[in-house]
């Protein structure tokens, strides 16, 4: 399927920007703490020997490492300010910390070793929430994961009563543990625990959920959701169903690896998923078959795109249509998505657009970042049997923009630039580029780089502050293009020049 672009002046799709000797940021990030020594409460066994390990199986597998031991809360603050601006530029974030954590009235805080905690008022300024590591790992530009392996007892038991009721609000325990999160769609959020609960040390060096995540981190072709219930079922076992990990969150709908597999882009089309879902039936087809016998969505939609794979001997589009149905009658919305694909191309079935726009119009509602692009898209052109309207198509290419679809921003980016919003300008214009740039648009970075003179000199000088003040650019912030800016721009995309 096309992806949904506008065909405005200065838009140019698929040009190549001149061949470079250059350095790219790395894919893979990663930032581990373990903290033992606590200064005001008593340390901890494993937690060190863990996150030490795990830095160590991370390296190993190409994630680019940042290990920060018994750190301060202003070490940690730091730490995250600077892991956020890298996860910017890569395909995958990963934050493991191992340490003290508590929960009150439903957020999650997590301990540094000077944490002083007199009153439970005290919390809040002595520790990190779990949303600003949230945070920090957020901007990754295809998967975000925090992985805690802190649910232990509370550190702080003659201070903050858990067994309180309006302390231990929005706990299902009293006893310890972390309460459950809701992440953004597209972050994996890993308890080692499940919410509530408290893990376990175990008898050697390291913890039972260390060592099971270890184990199968480093396992090729392991879909990242297949791996976190492996860990599950190995600490299940190894504690005598004692310890249950527990992840959250709202996977995306294409494959994800930590080691092996081939990458699909970051706005993957039809055919690019139905590919990369057909490898991993391809590598464990009984799991996923039960998990979606289980009536997980996700798994229900892996399945049918694998059966679009035309290169594939299981290439059977009217099963597909089959899974698919199943996942969109449990409201499912990334496959209302996926279904209206389908039908509007009549990929292997007749096509039926009437029945695929209210599937698009289903899956926007639910807030699918692609599906409010290709709305936009559909109102703009005067597609799907919808009359062209322009308000409309800004409105859902806005949404779309801030649910954080590059392709979006480029789109309403293309608008802006050239007078065509009311209320955004150049400057608009520049911080919505810089963003798709961010993102691992190379759209915008084609565009930026091969037509410079279709964008006006007001937005090139909003990119150029931009950039200067992200310490990318040291130029003269003058509207012009030259090398500097040019070497700028890839920077920002994640792009580094080097000498021959």
């Amino acid at each position: 399927m096309p992806r949904r672009l506008l065909a405005l002046p200065l838009i140019l799709l698929l040009l190549a920007f001149p061949a470079l000797a250059e350095t790219r940021a790395s894919d893979r990030v990663a930032l581990v703490l373990g903290l033992a020594a606590y200064q005001h409460i008593p340390g901890l066994r494993n937690t060190v020997n863990d996150a030490g390990a795990l830095a160590e199986t991370l390296e190993g597998i190409g994630f680019q490492v940042q290990i920060l031991m018994d750190a301060t809360r202003d070490e940690t603050l730091a730490a995250l300010s600077d892991f956020a601006f890298k996860a910017e530029t890569a395909d995958i974030a990963l934050i493991y910390y191992a340490g003290h954590g508590v929960s009150v009235q439903g957020t999650t805080f997590l301990i540094p070793v000077d944490a002083q905690v007199r009153a439970a008022r005290d919390i809040v300024a002595a520790s990190v929430t779990m949303d600003q590591m949230l945070a920090a790992v957020d901007g990754a530009r295809k998967m975000s994961i925090l992985i805690l392996d802190s649910c232990r007892d509370n550190p702080f038991p003659e201070v903050i009563d858990l067994r309180d009721p309006e302390v231990a609000k929005g706990l299902t325990t009293g006893k310890g543990g972390l309460a459950a999160p809701s992440p953004e769609r597209g972050t994996l959020v890993a308890y080692a625990a499940r919410d509530g609960e408290v893990a376990l040390d175990g008898d050697g060096a390291n913890s039972p959920f260390n060592v099971a995540l270890r184990d199968n981190i480093v396992k090729p072709e392991l879909e990242i959701s297949l791996l976190f219930r492996q860990v599950r079922d190995e600490v299940l076992a190894a504690t005598g169903n004692r310890q249950e990990p527990t992840t959250y969150g709202s996977l995306p709908g294409q494959p994800f690896y930590l080691t092996g597999g081939t990458a699909t882009p970051a706005e993957p089309g039809l055919e690019d998923l139905a590919i990369a879902w057909q490898r991993v039936v391809a590598a464990d087809r009984a799991s996923l078959e039960r998990s979606a016998a289980a009536g997980d969505s996700r798994s229900l939609v892996g399945l049918a795109l694998a059966k679009l794979d035309r290169q594939s001997t299981d290439y059977a589009p009217q099963e597909a249509q089959e899974l698919l149905e199943q996942a969109v009658a449990a409201g499912d919305a990334d496959a209302k998505y996926r279904l209206a694909k389908v039908l509007e191309g009549g990929i292997g079935v007749d096509p039926d657009p009437a029945r695929a726009l209210r599937l698009y119009q289903e899956a926007a509602e639910a807030k699918i970042p692609a599906a409010l692009n290709d709305m936009g898209y559909f109102h703009f052109a005067g597609e799907l049997g919808l009359t062209k309207d322009r308000d409309k198509a800004l409105a859902l290419f806005r949404e779309a923009a801030a649910q954080g679809h590059t392709e979006a921003m480029f789109n309403l980016a293309s608008f802006a630039a050239n007078g065509l919003v009311p209320d955004l300008g150049p400057k608009d214009a520049a911080d919505l580029l810089y963003r798709a740039l961010r993102g691992g648009s190379e759209l915008a970075l084609d565009a930026l780089l091969n037509n410079a003179d279709k964008f006006p000199a007001e937005t090139w000088a909003g990119l150029q502050a931009i950039l200067a003040g992200k310490g990318l650019y040291d130029g003269a912030v003058d509207g012009s293009f030259g090398p500097g800016t040019r070497r700028a721009i890839l920077a920002a995309y994640g792009i580094f020049e080097t000498e021959d």
